[in-house]
């Protein structure tokens, strides 16, 4: 166990504890030969002994290891959503691991990522767990990346369209930026409005106005707090930001 632990508990916070936590616990017990569910609640206590209370007045500072385990979990729910487990899909988590942690840390995750599936968890009481605990931010970048697991393997039916969507609203994701992130997913007419979250209708100004919001609210400085592995995935939506709005003044003559 010391390894593994000692890999978990370097980046781990909250979701160390509560659902997620018994998510991690049972993965590892479903690789970990002698391991038992009350040895990983020892060493959750262990850790939030040594852990400094969250006053209120903090500023959510999601680490590296939470959107990771957080990552994890969500996927594994949005993977089933379809009834079955795809080879591509599980392809595209291994390849987005190992392009932000490396092939060891991505090994690790990978191997807990396998226990986690055979695991039943509770969306709800996930996304509790998460919205309590992490920035809108970052909660809008694990909708990102939920959508492109679903893409993996080049269709995305409607089961993970709405599992997902149910994970956004359990995140108080709204569906304006729910619609725009779904949008940057797909090649259809009207996506790049859809993406800047504005009607063909609007005027020109209107559409440079939201344009700048937009770029405040995905700019990847948003999550420095997440470490540097994070901001690839971050940086492609920002990127979908850019391309919508080129593509709408090149139709507009703008």
């Amino acid at each position: 166990m010391g390894n593994f632990t000692k890999w978990l508990g370097a980046g781990l916070g909250f979701t160390f504890g509560g659902p997620i936590g018994a998510a991690i616990g049972f993965a590892i017990g479903s690789f970990l030969d002698g391991f038992s569910e009350d040895e990983f609640k020892q060493e959750q206590i262990d850790y939030k002994r040594k852990k400094k209370p969250r006053n209120r007045k903090d500023t959510v500072n999601t680490q590296s290891g939470d959107f990771e385990m957080s990552l994890l979990v969500l996927a594994s729910i949005v993977i089933k959503s379809d009834g079955k487990v795809d080879q591509r899909e599980l392809d595209f988590v291994r390849s987005q691991f190992l392009s932000m942690y490396g092939k060891q840390r991505a090994n690790n995750a990978f191997k807990l990522f396998k226990g986690i599936v055979k695991k039943q968890i509770s969306a709800r009481q996930v996304c509790i767990q998460i919205r309590e605990n992490m920035s809108h931010a970052s909660r809008l970048q694990l909708i990102h990346f939920l959508f492109g697991i679903a893409k993996a393997d080049e269709f995305v039916v409607e089961a993970e369209v709405e599992e997902i969507k149910k994970i956004a609203g359990y995140l108080y994701i709204n569906q304006n930026d729910f619609e725009s992130i779904k949008a940057m997913f797909y090649d259809a007419s009207g996506n790049a409005y859809k993406i800047l979250e504005i009607e063909k209708t609007v005027s020109d100004d209107e559409v440079k106005r939201a344009y700048r919001k937009m770029v405040k609210k995905y700019h990847p400085d948003k999550l420095r707090d997440l470490g540097e592995e994070h901001l690839k995935g971050a940086k492609a939506k920002f990127q979908s930001i850019q391309d919508a709005y080129e593509k709408i003044k090149n139709e507009r003559g703008m």
